[in-house]
């Protein structure tokens, strides 16, 4: 049996999930998913690794009919709830799922994609305790495929990212051990489902650990806050998307009631911010909220969590930490492997972590390697006094102007300081004369902004090589589901100024 619903055996008794303000006992998990588990099955001893996609909202039965796959020998494709169907229907080819699984409020969505003899339909309805038995459940390798997740692409089409129950397994095991994690732990998961960040770090973490996770009806500061404020709840990980939204709202906020959610932030054990680059400024502001230092950590679809800034020990600002135990990291330039500090490269991993390959893609996944295992991440990044520092990535962080390679995320970190503004994304354009031109989208508080004073401001903060030439006023940045700035949209908006 794999080892995460092996633990689950340990906490029977215990609540597993509340869902909504429902409790569900580690008992209930393991007895739902294996019923979904008899049933995928149809009378098979095993699925042998057939792809089963499903498209479920947060809550037990997300969490159930995971398991129920593993369970049953599939391979987990978890849809984004919010996908349009051309995106879901490229995933449900891409990965050739013969089995669809469809929440009631998704039914309709997925309709038009099934077809005579192309996959096996089924509701949550199908699915009903009545209708279900359990059965002998085949014994599952730890060496088979798990999951297939999709990167964002936004060079290219997204790859599918196979992953196997050995890969899920050291990535679970390291945060629990690194996060020190327990069964005493209770947290609440406002992430999408189809990201690592919230399926790995979140759930599977806390459900190794015998701990209970909480999920709420959608999101909303005021929905987080006043979960909060039930004092159970004693770890907390999100994007920095969120806590910019937690900050908005505790800062309109009565000063009593500001007070009573510091005081409540206070009790908590962790919290931790990931998916995309912390700001500086956020970072410090949450610290002024809660009297937490945020843990910054580094990871992707392929390699789950490679670096993080210890449990124990200094959280530094703007960097993300160091190689988690079992990760070996090393940074490449053209020159080959860096020995010093201070010299950008890079970043490459190797470990158990690592995934198995793209879905597919034999080719892009050689690409993906250096000939002696290394996976390329095509971050870049430097390391000061032992610890990382992303400087951006490759294709759309490094801008490559006059000669220089600027890093985007630094100059970003140099305007979010202006008092006029919310939020800015850094790109590099073509350009004749420079090879690319450093250029700003901005998100402003005041649309009177003037921006040439704006510029001169930069102008005293940083090189003048690293001033925008550029900027551009918006309502908001375009992004994708975990919050991360789509950086080739924001590209696409400087095409017609």
């Amino acid at each position: 049996m794999l080892q995460l619903i092996l633990n689950s055996e340990n906490f029977v008794d215990k609540c597993a999930i509340l869902d909504k303000g429902v409790a569900f006992r580690y008992a209930d998990l393991h007895s739902k998913s294996a019923q979904i588990a008899s049933k995928l099955l149809n009378g098979e001893a095993d699925l042998q690794q057939k792809r089963v996609a499903f498209m479920v909202s947060p809550g037990f039965d997300y969490v159930a009919f995971q398991w129920g796959i593993w369970r049953a020998g599939g391979v987990a494709v978890p849809l984004c709830i919010t996908y349009p169907l051309p995106s879901l229907k490229y995933v449900i080819e891409d990965t050739g799922a013969e089995i669809v699984i469809a929440g009631p409020e998704y039914v309709d969505i997925l309709i038009p994609l099934v077809h005579a003899n192309t996959f096996k339909f089924y509701t949550i309805a199908d699915f009903s305790a009545n209708e279900l038995s359990e059965f002998n459940l085949p014994e599952i390798s730890t060496d088979r495929n798990a999951m297939i997740l999709y990167t964002s692409g936004t060079t290219s089409l997204p790859k599918g990212v196979v992953t196997s129950h050995a890969n899920l397994e050291a990535q679970i095991s390291t945060l629990v051990k690194a996060w020190h994690w327990t069964s005493a732990d209770h947290t609440v998961c406002v992430l999408p489902l189809h990201h690592v960040h919230g399926i790995i770090n979140v759930i599977s973490c806390a459900l190794w650990a015998g701990a209970t996770v909480e999920f709420l009806e959608g999101f909303s500061p005021e929905k987080v806050f006043g979960a909060f404020a039930f004092g159970k709840i004693n770890v907390f990980m999100a994007v920095p998307t969120i806590y910019f939204k937690l900050i908005t709202y505790w800062d309109n906020l009565p000063d009593t009631e500001k007070a009573e959610i510091t005081e409540n932030l206070q009790k908590f054990r962790l919290m931790v911010s990931g998916s995309a680059a912390l700001p500086v400024s956020v970072m410090e502001k949450w610290q002024e909220i809660s009297g937490h230092t945020l843990l910054e950590r580094y990871g992707m679809t392929e390699i789950g969590m490679g670096i993080s800034n210890p449990y124990e020990g200094e959280r530094k600002a703007g960097y993300i930490g160091k190689p988690l135990p079992g990760v070996s990291v090393r940074l490449i330039d053209e020159y080959g492997v860096i020995e010093k500090e201070e010299v950008p490269g890079e970043i490459q991993i190797k470990g158990a972590n690592v995934f198995k390959e793209y879905w597919g893609k034999a080719e892009a996944t050689e690409k993906a390697f250096t000939e002696d295992g290394w996976f390329k991440t095509g971050d870049v990044a430097v390391v000061e006094n032992g610890y990382y520092r992303i400087l951006g990535r490759d294709s759309v962080d490094i801008i490559k102007s006059g000669g220089y390679k600027i890093s985007a995320l630094e100059i970003e970190e140099v305007l979010r300081k202006h008092p006029q503004l919310n939020d800015c994304a850094v790109v590099g354009i073509p350009d004749d004369e420079w090879g690319e031109l450093v250029v700003a989208s901005i998100v402003v508080r005041n649309k009177a902004l003037d921006l040439k004073q704006l510029n001169e401001w930069m102008r005293g903060m940083i090189p003048a090589y690293k001033t925008p030439r550029k900027y551009l006023i918006v309502e908001e940045l375009p992004r994708n589901a975990m919050g991360k700035v789509t950086k080739n949209d924001v590209k696409e908006l400087f095409k017609n100024i």
